[in-house]
């Protein structure tokens, strides 16, 4: 990354930016002694644990990890790319950074991604343009403001109208130099079967674009005036090099800034969820676009927020759909809540019946907890004279609360069901340990023999401070400290010294970036780093205390450390593998086994 600016660059513009004025810009800064502290942008809190520190030019919660500097900060608290954040701190000190310098390998594509992303510009302009401004479009406009639109509104999600001909718009891309292959891969315009032209996908609809973080159109849903069985309600744009449907989160960039202040998404079905709560004053909201949540779509959320309350529609369609979503949040260690609309309403629906206050009250104010909503979920369509209906229902509610509830949840909820059913509470909770039992045993890992690394990849387990892990972030911090240190790391454990997946990662990071620097930088090898996550370790790594002047007695006991850990981890295969053989009845292997373990436990 560093290599795209000159580095003479960089370091004027890290110098000119202080962190506090930065980040007091995103976080209200109180100052204790040195430091400064605040509320963590990155996760929720109600006690200050986010330290920035002056003379240091650094930022690091106690609570969730995150750290950097200030232009790290800029990259996780905007989504910027590395470039894209030095743009930004260089236009506060008047220093003009070119962030259209990609590599020489990454130029072809970037170029064909903003030529689409222009296009889908011109486009929206376009749309927005005849809706408000032609005769043209005032039919659409009067449809909008008969259902609650504001000028506002329609101003503020760039609301526009399709022209109901042909190829209006190919004609035009066409006419701004775009090739007939962009015109196809845009998805905008459509080739006609006999090969002499193009038609617009998108005639005679009024048009929502569908924006990036960044706030670029990249696709669009379109939506006829009036219903007819000739055609579709909405239309939307196919997948493209900058649309994936799995990966889009409708008006994260309207709404980032929001869902950070109350530490809280509001997470709806579709698009037309989001501005029918944005005409009720609810300004936190994200939709998925037509798509069940995704891991991808997950991990963004993770970037804003850990609280999220899920509003779908009051169909069964939308109680199965929050269902599904809520358990994925919940199983990603979301506090998740349930907005339920009543009857079959959406959204929108209950805005325009209702009223915006309602709204906000009523079905986001007052949503239920995961658990209780599963339960009211589990109830639905059942008669509790019939004992199948009943017994479903025990054995719906004690499998999400097995392995997912707290022991005071438990015994709340199964009190609750001893009262709806009639069962005793000691038999409800005999049935809830045999099911939590088994959740405890599908979730335990694998053996090692038989699991397929490339399966998935690894889970992040729960950050713990063993000494498996200090020994890990010493030997880290003395690597990152002292670029020789990496030459006594490389002939260790045949040139991988670290256990942990994190850590290996990190030093092939540092391999690299001393191929490329000759001396220790913490600031620059941060700004390497795209993961958030990594960034985060190596903030707890150079926070670690080092003892410089025994420095060489440090790195010998970690490795000593790692190493007796990875001799216990062959004890443990070999002892497993033991008892397999055993159970196969290879007595012979499994003695073999045996002692190549107890060999193993002598070595140590």
């Amino acid at each position: 990354m560093s290599t795209r600016v000159p580095e003479e660059v960089i370091e004027q513009i890290r110098t000119s930016a202080d962190i506090v004025d930065v980040v007091g810009e995103y976080v209200q800064l109180t100052k204790r002694g040195r430091n400064w502290f605040g509320l963590c942008p990155f996760h929720g809190e109600s006690t200050p644990s986010f330290s920035v520190t002056s003379d240091k030019q650094i930022f690091h919660c106690f609570g969730c990890g995150a750290g950097g500097n200030v232009i790290t900060f800029l990259m996780d608290i905007e989504n910027l790319s590395f470039q894209e954040a030095l743009s930004k701190l260089g236009s506060r000190a008047g220093i003009e950074v070119d962030v259209n310098v990609p590599s020489e390998s990454s130029q072809a594509l970037s170029k064909a991604d903003s030529q689409l992303v222009a296009m889908h510009e011109f486009a929206a302009e376009m749309y927005h343009h005849i809706l408000l401004n032609t005769e043209e479009g005032q039919a659409a406009l009067d449809y909008l403001e008969n259902r609650g639109f504001t000028r506002e509104l329609i101003e503020k999600y760039r609301i526009g109208w399709s022209l109901p001909e042909w190829n209006y718009m190919a004609t035009a891309l066409q006419r701004k130099g775009y090739s007939e292959a962009e015109l196809v891969e845009s998805g905008l315009a459509i080739e006609r079967e006999q090969g002499n032209g193009f038609f617009d996908r998108f005639r005679g609809r009024i048009m929502y674009p569908i924006m990036n973080e960044s706030g670029k159109t990249i696709a669009f849903s379109g939506r006829i005036l009036e219903n007819t069985k000739q055609e579709a309600k909405y239309m939307n744009s196919p997948e493209s090099p900058i649309f994936q449907k799995s990966q889009v989160l409708y008006n994260v960039h309207q709404a980032r800034n929001t869902i950070r202040k109350n530490r809280k998404i509001i997470l709806f079905e579709g698009f037309m969820d989001v501005i029918a709560a944005s005409k009720a004053g609810v300004e936190n909201a994200l939709a998925t676009m037509g798509t069940s949540l995704t891991s991808q779509h997950i991990r963004a959320m993770k970037r804003f927020a850990q609280e999220v309350v899920v509003c779908f529609d009051g169909d069964d369609a939308g109680w199965e759909a929050a269902k599904k979503a809520a358990i994925a949040l919940n199983e990603e260690n979301f506090k998740v809540e349930v907005a339920v609309l009543p009857g079959k309403m959406d959204p929108d629906d209950f805005v325009r019946e209702n009223g915006g206050e309602a709204f906000r009250e009523q079905i986001i104010g007052k949503p239920h907890a995961f658990i209780a909503f599963a339960m009211m979920h589990a109830r639905r369509h059942k008669n509790f004279q019939y004992e199948n209906d009943l017994l479903q229902y025990i054995q719906e509610v004690l499998q999400l609360l097995a392995g997912r509830s707290s022991p005071i949840e438990r015994d709340l909820y199964i009190k609750q069901l001893s009262k709806e059913t009639g069962l005793s509470e000691e038999a409800i909770l005999q049935q809830y340990r045999k099911l939590e039992n088994k959740s405890i045993e599908r979730s335990r890992p694998q053996h090692p023999a038989e699991e397929a690394p490339s399966a998935r990849p690894p889970k992040r387990e729960p950050k713990r401070t063993s000494s498996l892990n200090r020994a890990e972030r010493l030997l880290f911090a003395h690597a990152l400290a002292e670029p020789r240190v990496m030459d006594k790391l490389a002939n260790a454990a045949d040139g991988m010294p670290f256990v942990s997946e994190e850590y290996k990662a990190l030093y092939v990071q540092l391999l690299g970036f001393y191929e490329e620097w000759d001396k220790a930088d913490f600031h620059k090898f941060l700004e390497t780093l795209q993961d958030p996550e990594l960034r985060k370790l190596v903030m707890e790594t150079a926070l670690a205390e080092r003892d410089p002047d025994h420095g060489e007695e440090e790195i010998e006991d970690c490795l000593k450390h790692l190493d007796k850990h990875r001799i216990e981890q062959q004890i443990h295969l070999k002892i497993q593998q033991s008892k397999e053989a055993e159970k196969q009845h290879d007595m012979k292997r499994a003695l073999l086994l045996a002692q190549e373990a107890i060999a193993l436990r002598k070595s140590l």
